[in-house]
């Protein structure tokens, strides 16, 4: 099992930056992939951005060039760093971690940009 905790949403307006955390704890050994999904009001849960256990990072079209993923491995925390925000990145952000064979979730955190 592995658990799932992340922190540092909130309410900024545009154009502000804000920074995720999202820390693993359990079996973290098994992990492949960490990533960030948001999901907004009304919409489907969306990947943002992944990291692989290798360093290999993704980032969705809309984030690219505002958004960057990052690990740090001797906290087990994966960051997601988020600039120049826009009203339509608000949602809820959900840390995701993913083995061969299970995928885990944490809790959410809401992220509200105002314009």
């Amino acid at each position: 099992q592995v658990q799932l905790v992340e922190s540092g949403g909130g309410l900024v307006q545009a154009g502000e930056s804000l920074r995720l955390s999202c820390s693993a704890s359990g079996s973290i050994f098994s992990i492949n992939v960490m990533g960030w999904y948001r999901q907004a009001p009304g919409k489907e849960r969306e990947l943002v951005a992944s990291i692989t256990s290798r360093g290999f990072t993704y980032l969705a079209g809309s984030v690219k060039g505002r958004f960057a993923i990052s690990n740090e491995n001797a906290k087990n925390t994966v960051y997601l760093q988020m600039s120049t925000l826009k009203p339509e990145d608000t949602a809820v952000y959900y840390c995701n971690a993913q083995s061969r064979t299970m995928a885990y979730w944490g809790q959410g955190t809401q992220v509200t940009v105002s314009s």
